[in-house]
Parts: C-alpha cells; structure tokens; sequence
C-alpha cells in the first residue's frame, strides 16, 4: 500500500470511519442526484414504461 504511512499521522479508529463515512454519503448523495434530476430512473424502478407508452414516448 503506497499510502500506508498516513495511519501514523490520523488515528486509525478516527480515520477509518471518517473515510468509509464519507464513501457512504457520497454515494447516497449521486443516487439522490439520479432520482431528482431524471426522469428515466423514477420510472425504470416502478417497472418501466408500458409497450404503448414507450412508443409514444419515442414517436411524440
């Protein structure tokens, strides 16, 4: 590990949950921003756009 030193500055019992914590609300802030600001994720995780719609989806 190139960056093994860094545990002899920063607590590991600190650092760790520190680094995993922010690791974690990142990745819930990037699904938040997909379900907000799109309009294909919302409907893809209620099962997709119906045959007809779909279509004129596309078409219109």
């Amino acid at each position: 590990m190139n960056q093994g030193k860094i545990w002899t500055v920063v607590n590991p019992a600190i650092g760790l949950p520190l680094l995993l914590g922010s690791v974690a609300i990142t990745a819930l802030l990037v699904h938040l921003a997909v379900l907000t600001h799109t309009t294909w994720f919302p409907a893809y995780m209620q099962g997709g756009l119906k045959k007809a719609a779909a279509i004129e989806h596309v078409v219109g």
